[in-house]
């Protein structure tokens, strides 16, 4: 009697631990995924039940729901804790968090989020190399000039500021037989998540012209410049986000004007108002790019930006010279 106790205690505990082991498996099954239909539809939720044939939903919004397998183009695993709720639905991260519309913020591009971004004047490539490295590919539509792209993540300081280092190295192809050639270094400090941001990033730039294209047969063939940048983004409903982006680009030049005398004809119609004493002058560039980008599934958006270019310098005697002009743009963005 006593060993059929011990035997059927045996099997009660045993019986025990497999209903506890199955509850433990389904509670970490039920997790929040991203359903994209064919159609380009999406349903956030944690699935219920499948049967090979439909896939049983708990969305956030309208309740349980079946999809048809064949009907569902991508299944991603959502994490509750990287996104936002808006207007009472889940809304996921996405493959472009990393990015602004020209510069990007400290934060990784994660596995597998490999991303394309096509600019007017030509494509991009980013790809996620490891956890903390990416590598990038940029050309013009005739892949001259051509240019690659790094970033590593350097980490972060508590749970909301990263920081990273960024390098592109840019040659010219086919177009002056490759004698054209210039680099961009920064660093960059983020605060926030990835829905929401802003970033603060400073580095060197250079272009070394040995086919006298920019800087004619001048005996110095490098021009330099000291680059910061001022950037955010902020999600707006359950699809768009607002982009600010803004480049501010310092560098010294030759003045063609120094030692010009008042003997000469230019001086004459010209020397009253152009800076002769001055061996360099210093040309300011700002570049302003506010943006709105619009996702229209987790894999695909595009983002339309209303840049403006304001360039500053010291040529003239009295005052600044100043020029400006509107850069309109558009680009789409799809991950691979």
């Amino acid at each position: 009697m006593m060993k059929i106790t011990h035997i059927i205690t045996l099997i009660f505990v045993f019986f025990q631990f497999s209903i506890i082991a199955q509850d433990m498996d389904s509670t970490d099954s039920k997790k929040m995924v991203l359903i994209t239909k064919n159609n380009g539809g999406e349903f956030i939720g944690e699935i219920i039940s499948d049967d090979g044939r439909e896939i049983l939903l708990m969305t956030t919004t309208i309740g349980k729901i079946y999809i048809n397998k064949s009907d569902i183009s991508g299944i991603t695993l959502v994490d509750e804790k990287s996104t936002y709720i808006i207007g009472g639905e889940f809304r996921a991260e996405g493959p472009f968090t990393t990015r602004y519309f020209f510069t990007n913020n400290s934060l990784p591009i994660k596995k597998k989020e490999h991303y394309a971004m096509i600019q007017l004047y030509g494509p991009e490539f980013h790809f996620s190399v490891s956890e903390n490295l990416s590598l990038g590919v940029m050309a013009s539509w005739i892949a001259s000039p051509i240019a690659l792209a790094s970033k590593l993540y350097l980490g972060s300081f508590g749970n909301s500021t990263h920081f990273s280092a960024g390098t592109i190295i840019a040659n010219s192809g086919y177009i002056e037989q490759g004698k054209i050639f210039g680099g961009l270094h920064w660093l960059t400090m983020t605060k926030g998540d990835r829905m929401k941001n802003i970033s603060f990033s400073a580095g060197y730039g250079y272009i070394v012209d040995n086919a006298g294209l920019f800087f004619g047969n001048r005996q110095n063939k490098t021009q330099d410049a000291m680059v910061i940048s001022f950037a955010g983004i902020t999600p707006v409903g359950k699809k768009a986000s607002l982009i600010f982006d803004s480049m501010i680009i310092s560098n010294k030049k030759d003045n063609p004007n120094h030692g010009r005398t008042n003997t000469s004809s230019w001086w004459i119609f010209n020397g009253t108002n152009y800076n002769t004493t001055d061996r360099e002058i210093t040309n300011t560039t700002l570049i302003m790019m506010p943006s709105l980008r619009v996702n229209q599934s987790y894999e695909k958006a595009f983002q339309i930006s209303l840049a403006g270019v304001i360039r500053i310098d010291n040529s003239k005697m009295e005052g600044y010279n100043t020029s400006s002009f509107p850069v309109p743009t558009i680009s789409w963005l799809r991950k691979f």
